[in-house]
């Protein structure tokens, strides 16, 4: 996972929070109960929030992990998919480049057996 995905996951997870935060303690103080009926709610509902909150980031964290785990998995085969077509395609490469080398050769030798009997003819003409 990228850095800024993360990043992004974070401040968002943060804003989440403090959201939930803001909203409950909001909630708690408009309703008529006594300061300290208040106060007990409101900390125990930042204890709720806090452990969901927690949660979740667990939660995303072991996505995050799995995910990254399979893409590490896939483009390691994908890479070793590519090495095996690379290495084909060179062999057969070279196989041809074989072919038109031996090719070369033998018409080169021909050739120059051509010329060295016309040479020869010539010699003999004489």
């Amino acid at each position: 996972m990228s850095e800024q995905h993360s990043n992004d996951l974070g401040a968002f997870l943060a804003g989440f929070v403090i959201g939930g935060l803001v909203g409950a303690a909001t909630a708690i103080i408009l309703t008529p109960q006594s300061g300290q009926e208040t106060r007990s709610k409101i900390a125990n509902k930042s204890n709720e929030l806090l452990q969901s909150g927690g949660a979740r980031v667990q939660q995303v964290r072991e996505t995050a992990g799995s995910y990254g785990h399979d893409y590490l998995e896939k483009a390691s085969s994908a890479l070793s998919s590519t090495r095996q077509h690379v290495q084909d395609v060179g062999g057969r490469v070279q196989e041809q480049a074989r072919i038109v080398l031996d090719k070369g050769k033998e018409q080169a030798s021909q050739a120059g057996n051509r010329i060295s009997n016309g040479t020869d003819e010539t010699n003999q003409a004489e």
